[in-house]
């Protein structure tokens, strides 16, 4: 099934609700999960990508990661949940937002303590030669090539990471 965007007959980018954007979600044992809509992607985006995401009570977003060549954007629309950040936790709530800057060798993830679903936006670039970091798997992706290392062979997105396999 081809997917809508919204896109008029000349090519030309038009306005949308955003609740007509689909949802799509992913499960990966029982840390990881997320639903979320390509709010970016539908409306036509080639640079920026804007997304409208539900994370569940007790799950966690993503790995902990940093990107070498994206800026990244959070805003917290509704709900909270714990910003991962290094060592550091940090609960943040509907109306805090932040910036995660290309390069700050710092990684980030986000895990829902609470007993409520979080809704909240992550914007960021699209950058086709973007490098990704993930500390607690020594994964390194690389999208140009749309696969990810260790340094010694490559790596499956989950290889390594706790919680993924159960």
């Amino acid at each position: 099934m081809e997917q809508k965007t919204s896109r008029n007959a000349d090519g030309a980018c038009e306005p949308f609700a955003a609740d007509s954007v689909p949802w799509e979600s992913y499960q990966q044992g029982s840390r990881f999960g997320l639903r979320y809509q390509q709010l970016g992607e539908f409306g036509g985006a080639q640079h920026v990508g804007v997304s409208r995401e539900e994370l569940a009570p007790g799950k966690q977003a993503c790995p902990l990661h940093y990107h070498m060549q994206e800026e990244e954007h959070l805003l917290i629309l509704d709900g909270e949940l714990t910003l991962i950040l290094g060592e550091a936790r940090y609960r943040i709530q509907a109306g805090d937002y932040v910036c995660f800057p290309a390069g700050q060798k710092v990684g980030h993830a986000l895990f829902n303590h609470s007993a409520a679903v979080c809704r909240y936006l992550i914007i960021g670039e699209r950058n086709s030669n973007e490098v990704v970091v993930y500390p607690e798997s020594g994964r390194i992706g690389v999208r140009s090539l749309g696969q990810g290392f260790d340094g010694k062979a490559t790596m499956a997105y989950w290889d390594g990471q706790a919680g993924s396999q159960d």
